[in-house]
């Protein structure tokens, strides 16, 4: 908590400064350089591992192999492609392009969940989009026709985890991370000869519209159909507090999924929608804009943050405000300049203490996994909205 306010007051007087948008995208790029060396301290880097999370009690990466299982692989690399697009540096190009092809086999391997997307639109998505690799475009389009065969005609939505249509009689489970993926979805329909990936993504959109959300906007984690009917079933939580909390992560994940439905579509239902979903989360922030890891615990204000949420959400502002030429398209990019900025003091980055960019994200509450830790995503989805900010800013 001490961190905390110390944090509030370097933010006060951080606001006066019209460079810091530069000033953390240098921080990031030294970060990023940090953690390359701690990953080469035996002499060479292992490209299967890569960096997931670092314990608030520790100071280097705990890393994970790059398998199907392992979700946030495709994390590090995207933070190394946004990093040399930040920094210019051809060192680490080359250190992204070698994580990279590590995850180039989940463009040949049947999917083993819904994860794909986070897999390989955050790594070779990246790679393609600065080095115009036709290689790279392959590998996409290839991981997004996979992604495609988990998606349920009959439900109208893709197919989370296949692991827990037995064991928790999920006969077709989706959550709402799920909306993520479906950049991919879009990307590739438009950039491919699959045009039936649009309207996969669309169908999963409305359907996760009409099911997965509550009288209040909130989203249920979880949400279970019948594959037969294809009726809905049950919302429910799995890593939220409860069924009807509101869970920080989640309710992040949906509206960045929305605004890249808006964006790919320009269809204003999802940019009413977006904004709903927008403001049930926004209403409930606390001063400095970062969330409590879920807005229901009723442990707050002592409960964990989840600056990852944070960066997700001030990424997906700016996104929507490019889309609104209005008053409230200005309001969210102010919210999301000022969730930067505390993402950006002495509260939340990481700094001296940990070669990560920020501290203080919540991976799973409760599994009691990454509490109040260093998580890479949040690394990621930092930032990916810094340089948003940057372009936006001019």
């Amino acid at each position: 908590m001490k961190k905390l306010l110390l944090g509030c007051i370097a933010l006060m007087g951080m606001g006066c400064s019209g460079n810091f948008v530069n000033d953390a995208l240098e921080y990031c790029t030294t970060q990023t350089e940090r953690s390359l060396n701690e990953l080469r301290q035996s002499g060479s880097i292992d490209y299967t591992r890569m960096p997931r999370n670092i314990a608030n009690t520790s100071t280097e990466w705990h890393t994970r192999k790059a398998t199907k299982e392992e979700w946030t692989a495709g994390f590090w690399p995207g933070v190394l492609w946004y990093a040399y697009e930040a920094s210019g540096n051809e060192n680490i190009r080359a250190e992204a392009e070698k994580f990279s092809a590590s995850l180039e086999f989940l463009s040949r391997t049947p999917a083993y969940d819904h994860d794909l997307g986070f897999l390989v639109f955050c790594s070779y998505g990246n790679g393609y989009r600065l080095t115009g690799n036709s290689a790279y475009k392959k590998i996409i389009l290839d991981t997004a026709d996979t992604l495609a065969t988990l998606f349920n005609p009959k439900v109208g939505t893709i197919l989370s985890w296949p692991r827990e249509v037995q064991p928790r009689n999920w006969p077709h489970n989706t959550i709402i991370d799920n909306m993520i993926n479906l950049e991919m979805m879009f990307w590739a329909a438009k950039n491919g000869p699959n045009k039936t990936l649009y309207d996969m993504a669309v169908s999963h959109a409305d359907v996760t519209m009409r099911h997965q959300f509550k009288p209040d906007f909130s989203c249920y984690h979880v949400a279970v159909y019948d594959t037969v009917t294809g009726n809905f079933i049950k919302g429910q939580t799995h890593q939220g507090y409860a069924d009807e909390s509101m869970w920080a992560r989640g309710q992040a994940w949906a509206i960045y999924g929305y605004t890249i439905c808006y964006r790919e579509t320009n269809d204003p239902k999802y940019l009413d929608f977006v904004q709903k979903i927008t403001d049930a989360y926004l209403n409930r922030l606390p001063a400095d804009l970062i969330p409590y890891w879920d807005f229901d615990d009723p442990a707050i204000p002592d409960a964990p943050r989840d600056a990852s949420a944070a960066a997700v959400v001030a990424s997906a502002l700016l996104e929507l405000s490019e889309c609104m030429n209005s008053p409230k398209g200005r309001f969210y990019f102010d919210q999301a300049e000022h969730m930067l900025r505390s993402l950006s003091s002495a509260s939340y980055q990481s700094r001296d203490a940990r070669p990560s960019f920020l501290d203080h994200s919540t991976g799973h509450w409760p599994a009691g996994s990454e509490i109040d830790a260093s998580i890479i995503y949040a690394d990621y989805y930092y930032i990916e909205a810094l340089l948003k900010l940057k372009r936006l800013k001019g």
